[in-house]
């Protein structure tokens, strides 16, 4: 990891660039709030690499139509990247379980992937100091947040 002093919005951009085919394809509505001018030290690369995993599974989850909103809010101790999504949200009996290697949902099967996103982000955000959080409800949607230590 190479983590240096750059604008988060920058990282988000390329990450965001990964996923705008498949949201016009869908029809998904994308909002994103975050200061231009933020900066903290990260690995640009990986974490946009972490952020795109994320972006890439609200993609897949969300229903034609949907919203995925990102907002990046800046914390005296952390920087912290939420990614909101109006997909289908996660049962609270596997929340802890959808970070593991491989590890798929059941109820998941319909949709393309193999299970390695959310370990990968995980990962790659734990060796910069930094930790990702879920909040969900089924039916209602999911919001992940990468925190990136300030210092």
């Amino acid at each position: 990891m190479e983590k240096k002093e750059t604008a988060i919005a920058d990282t988000l951009v390329d990450a965001i660039n990964g996923v705008l085919a498949p949201m016009e394809r869908k029809h998904l509505h994308l909002s994103v709030n975050c200061p231009e001018n933020l900066t903290v030290s990260h690995d640009s690369r990986w974490t946009s690499e972490a952020l795109f995993n994320l972006l890439d599974n609200a993609v897949k989850y969300t229903p034609e139509g949907g919203d995925i909103h990102v907002v990046v809010q800046d914390w005296e101790m952390y920087l912290e990247i939420a990614v909101t999504d109006t997909g289908r949200g996660i049962p609270e009996s596997v929340q802890a379980t959808i970070f593991k290697r491989f590890y798929r949902e059941e109820a998941v099967h319909d949709v393309d992937g193999i299970g390695i996103g959310l370990y990968l982000a995980r990962e790659i955000i734990t060796m910069q100091g930094g930790y990702i959080t879920v909040e969900s409800e089924v039916g209602k949607g999911s919001t992940f947040s990468i925190f990136l230590p300030q210092r």
